[in-house]
């Protein structure tokens, strides 16, 4: 791939080119509110200067169905073109998914970026839809231009378990430190500390769910596996059965033949 094409891939690059304005979070979410199970569903859609538009998406529980929900919500947000416009004016659109899972096993990476391109030759057909993908199971795949912007600390932070992780990380990063404290004071909120508490039910019971529908499916698979052992041990008899007529009807017919 040409060093064009990777460079237009690349999601540090093309974010910090729009990030030089104002940042506005569309549809901010206002901790304490209500405690539901929507709430859960965390998602933040951010304009990039009045120029682009991101989707943020986390993700923990694989539904196996992120390819499909990832490219709805980039269409979603790229199809919002008031109406008169011209469709040159539509702004570019990201939708970057953190996952705590590996969407595609046989092709593991910490973040990827997905665009429409030519399959043969990887042109870019437009720069105005991008797909990223962060798997925080991935964080040691992190590749070095990922650790120059910090990508694999900031997964760190989602995925630390303790209050010392975290200082530790946000010493090594200003802004890091600021999402830190104010993850703190969050805490300190008996409100945000139900929300918190409502998630965790919430995700145990996706998961709890999750694992009940594996251990059908591997019940289910089993059955099958003994079904169609059995139905090769009934074809065999059959057969065997068959071969065995044939060699009664034989003996029959060699028989009549000497009788006569």
């Amino acid at each position: 791939m040409s060093n064009k094409v990777s460079k237009s891939l690349t999601i540090k690059n093309e974010i910090l080119k729009n990030a030089t304005g104002p940042v506005t979070i569309t549809n901010p979410i206002l901790p304490g509110e209500s405690i539901t199970d929507k709430t859960v569903i965390l998602d933040v859609n951010v304009v990039f200067n009045n120029r682009s538009r991101i989707n943020l998406e986390m993700q923990v529980v694989n539904e196996f169905n992120w390819p499909e929900r990832s490219t709805i919500y980039a269409c979603r947000n790229f199809s919002k073109l008031n109406k008169g416009k011209k469709y040159s004016v539509i702004k570019p659109v990201w939708q970057i998914g953190f996952l705590d899972f590996t969407l595609f096993p046989d092709s593991p990476a910490f973040y990827s970026t997905y665009k429409l391109c030519d399959i043969k030759n990887h042109h870019i057909f437009t720069d105005k839809l991008t797909i990223g993908v962060v798997d925080l199971t991935s964080i040691s795949l992190a590749t070095p231009e990922d650790q120059r912007y910090n990508i694999d600390k900031w997964a760190m932070l989602f995925k630390s378990q303790t209050w010392e992780d975290i200082k530790m990380l946000a010493a090594q990063d200003i802004n890091i430190n600021a999402a830190a404290t104010t993850l703190y004071q969050l805490s300190e909120d008996e409100r945000i500390q139900q929300q918190c508490e409502a998630r965790e039910d919430y995700l145990l019971r996706e998961q709890d769910l999750a694992d009940r529908i594996t251990d059908r499916e591997k019940t289910i698979a089993k059955q099958k596996r003994a079904i169609a052992e059995k139905d090769q041990a009934i074809a065999e008899k059959d057969q065997s059965l068959a071969s065995k007529d044939e060699e009664i009807a034989r003996l029959k017919a060699l028989l009549a033949s000497k009788n006569q």
